[in-house]
């Protein structure tokens, strides 16, 4: 009874095959959308980040109206817009660490000439010191 078919190795095979492809297919799909290397767009995303950490209504509506025209003229694509506006939606809900906890990831996600490839700035210590 122990002993396995050739039979039944092809149908384990194929389950833990079925069962890879379904995990990367969930990795892949659930994975926010990319906003591109439009460094506007870029830098409006950061002032969202910035909106949302200080709870700050009036700096979140700015960022929201400026991602909302990098839309329109096609510097950021829809989807993306479309995703920024469930994280804006749920900081006007009041949920403002939820807001952030998802913009960080989406920022983290980013992919090219966006923003997790951006030069960062010198830090003062790092300017006295000459390091990088």
């Amino acid at each position: 009874m122990g002993d396995l078919t050739a039979r039944d190795a092809a149908i384990a095979t194929a389950v833990v095959a079925l069962a890879v492809l379904l995990v990367c297919g969930y990795i892949w799909w659930s994975r926010p959308p990319q906003i591109g290397p439009n460094q506007e767009a870029v830098k409006s995303v950061d002032a969202l980040f910035t909106a949302i950490t200080a709870q700050d209504a009036r700096l979140l509506g700015q960022a929201e109206q400026r991602l909302h025209i990098y839309r329109d003229d096609g510097r950021l694509p829809g989807q993306a817009s479309d995703y920024l506006d469930a994280i804006v939606q749920k900081a006007r809900a009041g949920r403002w660490q939820a807001a952030a906890e998802r913009l960080y990831e989406f920022m983290k996600s980013q992919r090219g000439d966006s923003i997790a490839d951006r030069p960062r700035k010198k830090g003062k210590d790092q300017l006295k010191s000459g390091r990088k």
